[in-house]
């Protein structure tokens, strides 16, 4: 790999004798990994049921190795939302945001979700999750994986931070940026990153940087918790990012992370460089806004009886927004003029006399949670054939006539509707498996 000349010098004077190791590591393969959602499934069942080896991620308690060789994302586990596939070093910034129950957080530039997901599944259906990105296209990719991991206390938006913080100033307990950047610690892993770098740079990047921090400070509670973090190692995008906001708020301070094996720690964050890490490589600092933070309330429960379901969801109100059936969290605030792609767990649509569910809310359910129910082993060949929105012989299933759950390894995938035993794929066209 050819690296720009000016790119040499910045990381040897970054890195001084360390720096030939880091030029070697360009050539050695980059390492790939998965995040459990522990919401749906423990570590310990997902790891006695998935039929590749794993390794762990050091600095992510649910986060694991997987060799490239293995087609994890054909499994019908990753269709089930029971994992997320996450280059390992990206883990870190979601893993030392310290979260409690009923937090409001915000991920200012989510997508494509792997940070979001993260988040929601800390929340474990708790709280608000705010699951931003400046963009509308890059956000429905963000909406899909939300809904993917079954998280029904989410906003899914698609603002600019500068607006946000008009809506809510001082609300987030916390907040979580992971800041566009110059992309050093992608160069091995997407070559196109390198041009990228030499049109731009850290000089575009760093005043975009500053609005966003900015933003987001007007945004953090008292007491509240924030991470930044970007893939460079770029010091004037990472360190000097971190001595801009501490300049603009004089209560913030920077707190320790768990050191790993492999960690570069400093006063103002920790590095994580390729030739020390099994990872890319990522720039993670964990501030804190003033000293105490005062606990939200529970949000109030509400009792959704479609048949053939009855389940509880942490919302206040129900609402109709373009025909869809939606549960909005009592957020609070009133978010009108807001582009906002989802605003709690989409149930379904009406159809003149009949209700459609949506497959969102199949992701959001337990097997226990419905009445009705067809489960396939991930090995059976219909497992696949309802992902890729077929019809089934399930001529040896007891089946009631109605909507069903369809679950694989009783883990949901979505729904069916059944007459006179005949089966209705109702598997979302937007997630056919490929």
């Amino acid at each position: 790999m050819e690296l720009p000349e000016s790119y040499r010098q910045e990381m040897k004077e970054l890195l001084h004798d360390e720096y030939a190791s880091y030029e070697v590591s360009f050539e050695q393969s980059c390492f790939h990994g998965l995040r459990i959602n522990t919401n749906k499934i423990s570590v310990s069942d997902f790891l006695a049921s998935f039929p590749y080896p794993l390794e762990p991620v050091p600095w992510c308690e649910n986060g694991f190795y997987y060799r490239n060789t293995d087609p994890v994302s054909k499994h019908p586990y990753y269709y089930a939302g029971l994992y997320y596939i996450q280059e390992p070093s990206a883990m870190l910034p979601a893993s030392v945001l310290p979260i409690e129950k009923n937090d409001r957080v915000l991920d200012v530039c989510a997508a494509p979700g792997g940070k979001s997901t993260e988040l929601g599944t800390k929340l474990a259906g708790t709280g608000l999750l705010f699951a931003n990105d400046i963009s509308v296209s890059r956000s429905h990719a963000l909406l899909r994986n939300i809904e993917r991991f079954g998280i029904a206390n989410a906003f899914v938006m698609a603002e600019d931070p500068q607006k946000l913080k008009e809506y809510f100033p001082h609300y987030f307990d916390r907040i979580l940026i992971d800041a566009p950047c110059s992309g050093e610690g992608m160069f091995r892993k997407e070559n196109s990153l390198i041009r990228s770098w030499v049109d731009k740079g850290s000089a575009y990047y760093v005043p975009i940087q500053k609005e966003i921090v900015k933003s987001c400070l007007a945004m953090l509670k008292d007491g509240g918790t924030m991470v930044y973090s970007t893939c460079t190692f770029s010091v004037q995008e990472d360190e000097e990012i971190i001595q801009y906001a501490c300049s603009l708020e004089p209560s913030l301070h920077v707190l320790p992370i768990r050191k790993a094996e492999g960690f570069v720690q400093n006063a103002y964050g920790t590095k994580l460089f390729p030739h020390r890490v099994h990872g890319e490589g990522h720039f993670v600092c964990l501030l804190q806004k003033g000293t105490e933070k005062k606990a939200n309330d529970d949000l109030p429960s509400m009792i959704c009886q479609h048949a053939p379901f009855h389940i509880e969801l942490p919302y206040g109100k129900e609402e109709i927004m373009q025909d869809k059936h939606l549960f909005v969290p009592a957020c609070g605030v009133n978010t009108h003029g807001l582009r906002i792609l989802r605003s709690g767990l989409l149930l379904g649509e009406e159809k003149k006399d009949r209700f459609e569910f949506d497959g969102a809310l199949a992701m959001a359910l337990k097997e226990k949670d419905c009445d009705s129910v067809l489960n396939f082993s991930a090995e059976d060949e219909r497992t696949i054939r309802y992902l890729k929105g077929e019809t089934l012989d399930i001529s040896d299933q007891t089946v009631k006539d109605g909507y069903v759950l369809v679950c694989t390894d009783h883990q949901p995938l979505g729904f069916a509707k059944i007459t006179h035993h005949v089966f209705k794929n109702k598997y979302p066209k937007g997630w056919i498996y490929h």
